[in-house]
């Protein structure tokens, strides 16, 4: 009898290391469905342009555009005297939205925290569809 409890439970152990191997290869297989990270560092953002109280534009390099969606609307980004504040602490590479800490200020001394749900790299095509006077310098 206890042959048989010893061949159940080295059966069982077996199964489970087997299903644990299964998960932690499924687990670091990538994900077909995202987009592959993007990332550039500070010091290559160009300009910004805001096309909305809630997107900007970065201009990144030569021919890069990000589009960063904001968590609220802020109708200072309009205006023609508003002055985009982005802050660094430890790395200086954005990869992410959480890699920006950005507010809005204008020349009265103004300033509004914005705070960047999502980034994205736009594609050549997306980049050409922005209407002229919304592109990054």
């Amino acid at each position: 009898m206890s042959t048989v409890l010893n061949m159940l439970r080295g059966g069982l152990i077996a199964a489970g290391l087997a299903a644990l191997s299964t998960a932690a290869v499924a687990a670091d297989a990538p994900d077909k469905t995202k987009q592959p990270r993007s990332c550039f560092f500070i010091t290559q953002w160009r300009g910004w342009k805001a096309p909305s109280d809630d997107v900007l534009y970065l201009g990144v390099n030569l021919h890069d555009v990000y589009k960063v969606q904001l968590s609220t609307k802020s109708s200072e980004l309009q205006w023609p005297d508003a002055h985009l504040i982005s802050r660094t602490r430890g790395s200086d590479t954005v990869c992410d939205a959480l890699d920006l800490e950005l507010s809005v200020a204008n020349d009265s001394g103004f300033r509004e925290p914005l705070i960047a749900t999502s980034l994205t790299k736009l594609t050549p095509d997306e980049v050409k569809a922005i209407p002229p006077k919304f592109r990054p310098n």
